[in-house]
């Protein structure tokens, strides 16, 4: 019998391993692939010098979470940006979710403009800000994005693994939105991008 629940543990671990790094890989992966677009957008602010100064979190699947949605009335208004420039918006949803046993929740907005254009029809959008802001990560909050089709059955999954900075984390010159306060949240998500590090480099090097 001892043999048996030795094996059986083993077993698993072995999976448990197995799943983890799966994750991993898959986190890594999209990382390389979020990377790599920096070198074909038209207005991209980053050239392939400046990559090695993206930061990331360790991959955490507990940063994966499952959330409720729940679909709002699509009324439009202006997001500011921070360069003063406002942008329009509809009040697409709120997914509530948990993580590390606290709830939270987010809204998700969809723009008007680029619901016109084929490529982005699908696109949505989740600015938000954490207690991480202004010391690991871009003090002006991070974006996460979502495809309609990633809402079934009321509910979908956020990857803050996945959550990413504004191109004004980078450089001045962009229009980039303003997470709203609802979108801020009272917890430190230690996921995702951290801050872009090429000026402290070259300040230490002076």
């Amino acid at each position: 019998m001892k043999i048996v629940l030795s094996t059986l543990f083993t077993i698993l671990v072995a999976a448990s391993g197995s799943q983890a790094q799966t994750f991993t890989e898959e986190t890594d992966q999209y990382r390389r692939k979020y990377k790599d677009e920096f070198l074909h957008s038209e207005n991209s602010p980053l050239k392939a010098a400046d990559l090695p100064y993206l930061q990331f979190y360790t991959p955490d699947s507990s940063y994966r979470v499952k959330a409720r949605f729940e679909k709002a009335k699509a009324k439009s208004f202006e997001m500011p940006t921070y360069s003063g420039m406002n942008k329009t918006y509809v009040k697409y949803g709120v997914l509530k979710f948990k993580v590390n046993g606290r709830r939270q929740k987010l809204t998700v907005y969809r723009s008007l403009s680029l619901q016109q254009l084929a490529k982005y029809k699908d696109y949505l959008f989740i600015p938000f800000k954490d207690k991480t802001n202004g010391a690991e990560t871009y003090g002006g909050g991070r974006y996460l994005d979502l495809k309609t089709s990633d809402l079934k059955d009321g509910t979908c999954v956020i990857d803050f693994n996945k959550a990413y900075n504004p191109y004004c984390a980078y450089s001045t010159g962009y229009n980039c939105p303003i997470p709203p306060l609802n979108n801020h949240l009272a917890i430190a998500v230690t996921a995702g991008e951290k801050n872009f590090t090429k000026q402290q480099h070259e300040a230490s090097i002076k």
